[in-house]
């Protein structure tokens, strides 16, 4: 495998609990919106890289899902940026909501295809779909919740990515 590849499989691993810890220091005040516009023209040039270089070596079983996951995900994300952009909260909302459960869905599917990971696939899914559902209620003024509610969707899809990296290994 080549140092490029080596680098698109494992930057995931590094990459999704970054993403996740940059959303809670958002919400917690301590960073600030050119930060995340940055963050989002980052991580779509990230997206959609990951997406042409490894569109073909996806087009089959697990890889296949995570493959739609990028190409939805990219939408997800230029949303964003473009909520951010044009300071319009409901398309930050799309994308942040998006992101929680795309990667969430894609978790469950995967453990249904590899059952040698399905304990730590279902569990980071069900682990994230709490989160989502935390934050939801946070976005509703239920309860003061969105941090705990990203930590647990940084957590459980982590649990996810580290599975799948390892897999690879």
């Amino acid at each position: 495998m080549s140092m490029p590849a080596q680098a698109r499989d494992a930057a995931p691993a590094l990459l999704v609990p970054a993403a996740w810890t940059a959303t809670g220091a958002a919400h917690a005040g301590a960073l600030r919106t050119d930060g995340l516009l940055i963050a989002h023209a980052v991580m779509a040039v990230f997206i959609a890289a990951f997406a042409v270089t490894g569109w073909r070596a996806m087009d089959r079983g697990a890889l296949r899902i995570w493959r739609a996951v990028l190409v939805v995900g990219l939408g997800v994300t230029l949303a964003g940026l473009a909520g951010l952009l044009a300071s319009v909260s409901g398309l930050q909302a799309v994308s942040l909501i998006g992101w929680m459960l795309l990667p969430t869905t894609g978790l469950a599917a995967t453990g249904r295809l590899l059952p040698d990971g399905e304990l730590l696939y279902y569990g980071g899914a069900a682990i994230g779909l709490l989160g989502a559902g935390l934050y939801l209620a946070a976005l509703a003024n239920l309860a003061d919740l969105a941090l705990p509610a990203i930590g647990a969707v940084g957590v459980g899809q982590t649990m996810g990515i580290l599975e799948a990296s390892l897999r690879d290994a």
